[in-house]
C-alpha cells in the first residue's frame, strides 16, 4: 500500500452561522491513490463546529497551499519515456483531451510541470505503475 501524502494550510473566514471570522483547517491528502480535501471549520464566537470530508480543492486553497509549501515538480527520470505512454497516463488520470495532454505531456518531459505534493504524487504514482520512472520532488 502506498504511504498518504497531505498538504495542509490554516484560513479565516466568515461563519456560516453568526457571521464572526472562523477558523479553517484543510488538508489535501492523496489516500489509495486519490486525491481528497477535507476541511474543518470552528468558531470561537458561536461555537459551531463543521467538518467536510472528501471534497475538491477550492482554488483558492491550492494557491494557498502553492504559496505556503512551495511547488513540487513531477519529474521523469531514466530512459527517455514515450510522450504516448505519458499522455496515456494524463488522459486516465485527469481526464484531459488529447490537445491538453499533448500539452501536458510534453511539460511533463521538459520539466516543467508542477503542483501541490499531493498532485504531483499521485502522477508519479501513475506513470510508474505504466512503467514510466517519475518521482515528485520538491517541498
Amino acid at each position: 500500500m502506498d504511504q498518504t501524502v497531505v498538504a495542509a494550510v490554516t484560513c479565516a473566514e466568515p461563519c456560516g452561522d453568526c457571521g464572526a471570522e472562523r477558523e479553517c483547517h484543510g488538508v489535501q491528502a492523496l489516500v489509495d491513490g486519490r486525491l481528497r480535501w477535507d476541511t474543518e471549520l470552528d468558531c470561537a464566537a458561536c461555537g459551531s463546529r463543521l467538518t467536510v470530508c472528501g471534497g475538491a480543492l477550492p482554488p483558492e486553497r491550492r494557491a494557498q497551499l502553492l504559496a505556503e509549501h512551495g511547488a513540487t515538480a513531477l519529474r521523469v527520470t531514466g530512459p527517455a519515456a514515450s510522450r504516448v505512454a505519458v499522455m496515456r497516463v494524463l488522459r486516465a488520470e485527469l481526464g484531459l483531451d488529447l490537445a491538453f495532454a499533448r500539452a501536458m505531456a510534453r511539460q511533463v518531459l521538459e520539466g516543467e510541470c508542477s503542483g501541490t505534493r499531493p498532485e504531483m504524487e499521485r502522477l508519479a504514482r501513475a506513470l510508474r505503475v505504466s512503467g514510466v520512472a517519475a518521482t515528485a520532488t520538491g517541498p
